[in-house]
């Protein structure tokens, strides 16, 4: 898939912003990213989930490798990528955990 100029341009404008930060400051960036692209993959799909707790349930459950692939769809958009992404780090156990826990608790109150 051929990407975009301006996509392009964004996403190296991006990387360049992201070289003068602290690995802290570079890693809740690229969460925060990542929440962006997830959350429209956990509205359309898991319709009825609390969407927050779940949101939070898939960014803590992912690694680095995920974190930094759904940052990226952020900048382009939710692909078919970021649902297989989202929906492996779902079926994680720790994350079925997080979503009964977190997310029944979002339900109950």
């Amino acid at each position: 898939m051929a990407v975009h100029k301006p996509v392009a341009l964004l996403s190296g404008l991006a990387l360049i912003a992201l070289s003068a930060c602290s690995p802290q400051a570079q890693d809740d960036i690229a969460r925060e990213a990542a929440r962006r692209a997830v959350t429209p993959v956990v509205q359309d799909k898991f319709p009825g989930v609390p969407v927050e707790p779940a949101v939070n349930c898939v960014i803590d459950n992912a690694n680095s490798t995920q974190i930094g692939a759904l940052a990226l769809d952020a900048v382009t958009g939710p692909t078919e990528s970021t649902v297989e992404i989202v929906t492996q780090i779902i079926s994680k156990p720790e994350t079925v955990t997080c979503l009964a826990t977190d997310g029944l608790a979002a339900i109950l109150n």
